[in-house]
């Protein structure tokens, strides 16, 4: 529901685009130069035409009447010329800007921290993205020079109307002065639903952008004519929001033209008798008019800008809104280096809950160390707290309480890029961009070399179907991976994780989604990976944590039990659930 505020007249969001305006001061100055030429040499043709009404055919001298039409042919070679540049500085204006605009939006949503996805659909910030900063380039690009163009015309087409004749140009006056009127109360009702039709065209582009990326999902369970009725009355609500503010616009235009040309004519009327009566000359009748007609057409045109300047405003609202937002993940003034060695990883008695789920405790009071160039592998049931453990240490979130720290330095103290970099991860759901194999491989090494990447890929098990692949490493994957198997994804972004060669490792069920062989290539292949570096392994298939260092058993966000496998078997009543469930009826002795 719009506040009051929102939902007046006014364009005031839009002075948040300066800071986008003013690095190009000096071209809004040609730009406007090229407008003021413009708008003078259209007020001049008026002033023409009146002298080669009075005094070139009133004369009959042939020699008065080709210098005054030579006068006019100047006149429109000058306003030719500033309109082509005017037209040429403000789209570019308005491109520039538009393109600034969406950079910063889209580098600013690149720093934020999954809390704000959890409450964002990725589709609205698309549409805002695009349809609102569309929305921002035409006023900018067009619509504001033509408001100012238009403005100036006005101005100056009242100023020369009470030249030529106060009497007839306080009726006009009168009249303009009365169409302001709707003008202003209309622009209140467009403005309020101009926001609330992008509003809806934006929960469309969600929806539909949710659908496509699970389109497998969606056609198994046969759903496509369920989505697409979905999408079809997303699409409606948004006509139909759409069709009231065009109607308010519509119901806007008709009244200012109405308004005006009832006026003109009444006036002109006046003027035709003042002219009979020998007050007023044919030719200052003639100014008059084209005066009259430049006043209106720009009255009328204002009229247009403003329903545009108003839509403007509204999506400036929410890219601002965007802009406006802040992680509550930052990062200090004065930050520290990660120390090259120390005591490894400590969670001091780190509480959590997700923002969504303030009342859920992800981790309670969590303790945990683990040594430098430590294997340790993190069991449990599902909804203990492990994947929590990662997206803390690389900071995504907060922890409420408690303190994360890498060989005695606090993660709160480094640069994100600093603690990022030294991680390297590996999720179950990989992540495949819509690019070649070696660009996927090398995404967070883009200088490192075909022959390292290679390597790595060897090192995944991965180097073999890459290279069945038409192209080998230069094959296009497309979007999400899509001409790649599960496991063969998983296996690309396990070659990235080895290429980066990070001190730690976090691995995220990664091998999930192999096959039993490939499984074990690349189980070997990780294992020489974490060699020489901290790794923390999330598994629900035991068999792959057999040889860690230690098996951490987490439940409800709490350690439960810690050991080697053997001895969690004795000692842990829930790892040995787990564990018969994966192996049968497993004791002590057969582990041993």
């Amino acid at each position: 529901m719009p506040t009051a505020a929102a939902s007046a007249p006014r364009v005031g969001p839009l002075f948040a685009l300066v800071p986008f305006l003013r690095p190009y001061a000096g071209r809004w100055a040609l730009a406007f130069l090229a407008l003021v030429t413009s708008a003078g040499a259209t007020l001049a043709l008026p002033m023409a035409f009146r002298y080669l009404i009075d005094r070139g055919f009133a004369s009959g001298d042939r020699t008065h009447i080709d210098r005054y039409f030579i006068g006019l042919f100047v006149i429109s070679l000058i306003l030719a010329g500033a309109t082509s540049l005017r037209f040429y500085w403000v789209s570019w204006l308005g491109e520039r800007v538009t393109a600034d605009l969406r950079r910063a939006v889209y580098d600013h949503i690149m720093g934020m921290s999954p809390q704000f996805f959890e409450t964002t659909q990725t589709g609205e910030v698309l549409s805002r993205l695009t349809t609102d900063t569309t929305l921002i380039q035409t006023v900018v690009g067009t619509s504001l020079s033509l408001g100012l163009r238009n403005a100036l015309l006005a101005t100056g087409g009242v100023a020369m109307l009470v030249l030529t004749s106060p009497v007839l140009s306080g009726y006009i006056i009168a009249v303009l002065i009365v169409v302001v009127v709707p003008i202003v109360f209309f622009g209140r009702q467009v403005r309020r639903l101009s926001r609330a039709s992008q509003d809806k065209v934006a929960n469309a582009s969600a929806l539909a952008g949710e659908v496509l990326n699970a389109m497998p999902t969606v056609q198994s369970y046969t759903q496509e004519a369920s989505e697409a009725q979905r999408f079809g009355t997303a699409v409606e609500a948004a006509f139909e929001t759409a069709l009231t503010r065009i109607r308010a616009r519509a119901g806007l235009t008709a009244m200012v033209i109405v308004f005006v040309f009832a006026a003109m004519v009444f006036v002109l009327w006046l003027g035709a008798q003042a002219v009979l009566a020998g007050h007023m000359t044919a030719g200052q009748l003639s100014q008059f008019i084209l005066y009259a007609v430049f006043t209106a057409g720009a009255v009328g045109t204002l009229a247009e800008v403003w329903g545009d300047l108003q839509r403007a405003a509204g999506a400036t609202d929410r890219l601002m809104d965007l802009l406006a937002a802040r992680s509550p993940v930052t990062q200090a003034r004065t930050t520290v280096p990660m120390p090259p060695a120390g005591e490894g990883i400590r969670f001091d008695a780190v509480s959590f809950s997700y923002p969504s789920r303030p009342g859920i405790s992800a981790l309670s009071a969590f303790s945990f160390d683990v040594r430098p160039g430590e294997h340790v592998a993190l069991v449990g049931p599902s909804g203990a707290g492990k994947t929590t453990l990662f997206q803390l240490l690389l900071r995504f979130y907060d922890p409420q309480s408690g303190c994360i720290s890498i060989n005695g330095v606090p993660t709160q103290h480094m640069s994100l890029d600093t603690l990022r970099r030294a991680i390297g991860v590996v999720l179950q759901d990989s992540v495949i961009f819509s690019g070649s194999v070696l660009d996927n491989i090398r995404y967070g090494v883009p200088e490192a070399t075909l022959a390292q990447a290679r390597h790595a890929a060897e090192m995944a098990a991965a180097a073999d179907f890459i290279d069945e692949l038409p192209q080998g490493f230069d094959t296009f994957l497309g979007e999400r991976g899509v001409r790649l198997s599960g496991g063969q994804r998983q296996r690309i972004a396990i070659a990235r994780a080895i290429l980066r060669n990070p001190p730690i490792l976090l691995l995220d069920e990664a091998t999930s989604a192999l096959d039993a062989a490939s499984e074990r290539l690349v189980q070997t292949a990780l294992d020489n990976a974490a060699q020489n570096r901290t790794t923390l392994v999330i598994a629900h298939r035991l068999a792959t944590v057999l040889q860690a260092d230690r098996i951490v058993v987490m439940e409800h966000g709490r350690i439960v039990a810690q050991g080697r496998h053997a001895e969690l078997l004795r000692s842990s009543p829930l790892y040995a659930r787990l564990a018969a469930l994966q192996f049968g009826e497993l004791t002590s002795s057969d582990a041993a």
